[in-house]
C-alpha cells in the first residue's frame, strides 16, 4: 500500500470542476487511491454530490440545492450520489463521504446506499458536526478546520463519536498531535494539501492519507 495515500479533494478539482463526474475520472486516470466528495439532499429527498448549499459558485446558477429535485441538479452537471457509485463500481477506490448538511434523513440514506452497491468496507463518512456521525454505522472520520483547538480535545471529541479517522486541516497537523491519535487508534488524514513537500513530511509522521486537488502532481514525487 502507498504512503501516504493519495486522495483527490471532491476529485482532481484543480484539473476539472469540484465534484463532477469529469473530476472524478480525471482523479481515477491520475492514479488516485481514492477520492472525496460532499453530500447534500435534493428537494425530492435525493443524495446528490455538491459542497455548497447553492450553485452560485461552481455552476453560476443563483439557486439553493434543496430547492431543486435531483433530475433538475443533474440537467445542471451536479451529480447523484448513485451516479458516483456506478462509476466507482468499476475499481476499489477509497470512498470519502462528506455529508455537507444536517437533513436527519442523510446519513441513513447514504449508509443504505452504500450498503447496496457492497462499498462499505472502503466508505469513509467524515462530518464537521461530529454529532451526525453518531447515526452512522460505517467507519467514521472526525472532521477539524484551522480553528484552534487544543490537542486532547481533538482526539476526545474524536473518540467520543467512535471516529477511527481523524481528518486535519494541514494548519493543525503537528508531530505530537499525530502521535498521540495514532496511538489511541487513530488513522491521520490531512486536507486540503496541493505542495508534494507534504508528501515526505507525511511519511516522516506517520500520516496515512492526504487530500489533495492535484492527485497527479502529488503522485509524482
Amino acid at each position: 500500500m502507498r504512503e501516504p495515500l493519495i486522495i483527490g479533494h471532491r476529485g482532481a478539482s484543480a484539473v476539472a470542476l469540484e465534484n463532477t463526474i469529469d473530476a472524478f475520472e480525471a482523479a481515477i486516470a491520475a492514479g488516485a487511491d481514492g477520492i472525496e466528495f460532499d453530500v447534500r439532499l435534493s428537494s425530492d429527498g435525493v443524495p446528490v454530490i455538491i459542497h455548497d448549499d447553492t450553485l452560485s459558485r461552481t455552476h453560476g446558477v443563483r439557486r439553493r440545492v434543496v430547492d431543486l429535485s435531483a433530475a433538475e441538479l443533474s440537467s445542471i452537471g451536479v451529480p447523484s450520489l448513485r451516479e458516483l457509485f456506478e462509476l466507482m463500481a468499476g475499481n476499489n477506490l477509497l470512498l470519502c463521504l462528506e455529508i455537507k448538511s444536517r437533513e436527519p434523513k442523510l446519513p441513513e440514506l447514504c449508509c443504505r446506499m452504500v450498503r447496496e452497491f457492497g462499498f462499505a468496507e472502503r466508505v469513509i463518512v467524515e462530518c464537521f458536526d461530529l454529532a451526525l456521525l453518531k447515526d452512522v454505522d460505517l467507519k467514521r472520520a472526525a472532521l477539524f478546520d484551522s480553528r484552534m483547538y487544543t490537542e486532547q480535545s481533538i482526539i476526545d471529541r474524536s473518540l467520543a463519536v467512535g471516529a477511527t479517522v481523524l481528518a486535519l486541516h494541514h494548519r493543525l497537523v503537528k508531530p505530537k498531535l499525530v502521535e498521540t491519535a495514532k496511538a489511541v487508534g487513530l488513522t491521520v488524514v490531512v486536507w486540503t494539501v496541493d505542495d508534494p513537500v507534504w508528501v515526505a513530511r507525511a511519511r516522516t509522521m506517520g500520516i496515512q492519507a492526504l487530500i489533495t486537488n492535484d492527485p497527479a502532481r502529488m503522485l509524482k514525487t
